[in-house]
C-alpha cells in the first residue's frame, strides 16, 4: 500500500498556477501584422508550434513530480507490533575484573563478560536456540564496585543492543569489586517504578501492562562492595513484588601457583548461599552456568517460566519512493530546459 510521510506537502501544488501567472503579468501574445489572415491560415501550423504548449505543461508537471517526492512517499506493508502486556525485565550484569576470565563461546576464546553480552542479545532478540522477548520491557543495570544504569526499560530492542556494545570490563582499580546487594536493589528499584517511568515517557497514563517483574543476575563473584547486603536487597525485591533470577558464571580459571600456573576447571568462584537464598525469597531460581552451552540452557528455562503474551501483531515495513519522484522532476526539467534553448526557443 501507498502512504505519504509528509502529506501536508501537498499544499505547494498551489503554489504552481499561482507561480506561471506571476511568471506571465504584463506579457501579451506575440506576432506580427498581416494585411490579410489567409495566407497564414493556408500555411498551416508547424510542429514546433504544436509543441510550444507542452513547454509550460512540462514545468508544471516537473514541478508537480518534486512536491510528490517532498510529501514522502512510501510503499509497502502494513506491519505495525501493537503491544499491549509484556513482562518487565532488568539484566544486572557483572562486569567487574573476574569476568575477563575467558570461556568458550561458538568455537572462539572469549571473556565471560562477552559471553554473557552474545547470549543476552539472543535472549533479547531471538538468536539461535532462544525465542526472543519482543514484548517485553527490557532494561540492563551494569555493576563492579558501583551500579549504573546502562539503559532504562525500553520495548526498542535495537536501541538497547546498540548500549551493550558498549559494555566493557571495569577499567580502574578503584572501581573494581562486586557490589551485588546494590545492584540488585537499584535494579528492584527501577522495575517498583516502571509504571511510573512508562507514563513520564508518554505524558499520560500508559495503556502497556506489565505482567511481572523480573531481574536476571550474572555474576561469578561475592557482595564485597556497596552499602546493602545481598539479603537486604532481596527484601527489597520481595516487597515490590520483584522476582530474582540469578546465575551464576563460571568455567575454567587460571590458577597462579609458586610452581606456575594452571588451568582449575570449572569454578565458578560465586558465592552460592546468599544467591540461592535471593533467589528463593524472591520466588526465583538460581542456577550456575559453568559453560556457553548451561547459560543458554538457564535462559531457556527463565523463557518457560516467564512467558509472553502477544494480544496483537501488526508490522510496519515501508520502502521510500521520494528519490524516484526528484529524479523524474529534475529531469524533466532539464529535458524542457534544453527544448527551450534549442528547437523550441521562443525569439521575443
Amino acid at each position: 500500500m501507498m502512504r505519504f510521510a509528509s502529506p501536508w506537502m501537498f499544499l505547494l501544488l498551489a503554489a504552481i498556477p499561482a507561480a506561471y501567472l506571476w511568471a506571465r503579468r504584463g506579457k501579451g501574445p506575440l506576432g506580427w501584422s498581416f494585411p490579410s489572415l489567409g495566407i497564414v491560415r493556408a500555411s498551416g501550423a508547424s510542429l514546433r508550434q504544436h509543441l510550444l504548449p507542452l513547454m509550460p505543461a512540462m514545468r508544471a508537471l516537473a514541478l508537480a513530480l518534486i512536491v510528490v517526492a517532498l510529501a514522502r512517499p512510501q510503499f509497502g506493508t502494513e506491519k505495525v507490533r501493537d503491544i499491549s502486556r509484556g513482562i518487565a525485565i532488568e539484566m544486572v550484569v557483572d562486569r567487574s575484573s573476574s569476568m575477563a576470565e575467558e570461556m568458550q563461546y561458538r568455537g572462539r576464546t572469549v571473556t565471560r563478560l562477552d559471553v554473557v553480552k552474545s547470549v543476552f542479545e539472543d535472549f533479547v532478540d531471538a538468536g539461535g536456540d532462544l525465542p526472543g522477548r519482543p514484548t517485553d520491557l527490557v532494561g540492563m543495570i551494569t555493576f563492579a564496585r558501583f551500579p549504573d544504569t546502562i539503559c532504562p526499560l525500553t520495548l526498542s530492542h535495537d536501541a538497547l543492543e546498540a548500549l551493550i556494545g558498549n559494555v566493557t570490563l571495569v577499567q580502574q582499580r578503584q572501581e573494581d569489586g562486586t557490589a551485588i546487594g546494590d545492584a540488585v536493589a537499584l535494579a528492584a528499584a527501577r522495575l517498583y517504578k516502571a509504571e511510573e517511568s512508562l507514563a513520564e515517557k508518554t505524558g499520560e497514563p500508559t495503556t502497556y501492562q506489565i505482567k511481572s517483574k523480573v531481574v536476571i543476575l550474572l555474576t561469578d563473584g561475592e557482595n564485597n562492595a556497596g552499602q546493602r547486603s545481598v539479603e537486604q536487597a532481596g527484601e527489597l525485591a520481595a516487597e515490590w513484588g520483584v522476582k530474582v533470577y540469578a546465575i551464576g558464571v563460571g568455567g575454567s580459571r587460571r590458577v597462579a601457583t609458586a610452581f606456575g600456573s594452571y588451568t582449575q576447571p570449572n569454578t565458578p568462584g560465586v558465592d552460592d548461599k546468599p544467591l540461592r537464598d535471593l533467589a528463593e525469597s524472591t520466588g526465583g531460581i538460581y542456577r550456575v552456568a559453568t559453560n556457553s552451552e548451561s547459560l543458554i540452557e538457564i535462559y531457556q528455562e527463565i523463557d518457560e517460566l516467564e512467558k509472553s503474551e502477544i494480544q496483537s501483531l501488526r508490522y510496519l515495513d515501508y520502502r521510500e519512493l521520494f528519490p524516484s519522484f526528484a529524479l523524474a522532476g529534475l529531469l524533466l526539467i532539464g529535458f524542457e530546459t534544453l527544448l527551450g534553448t534549442t528547437v523550441l526557443r521562443r525569439v521575443p
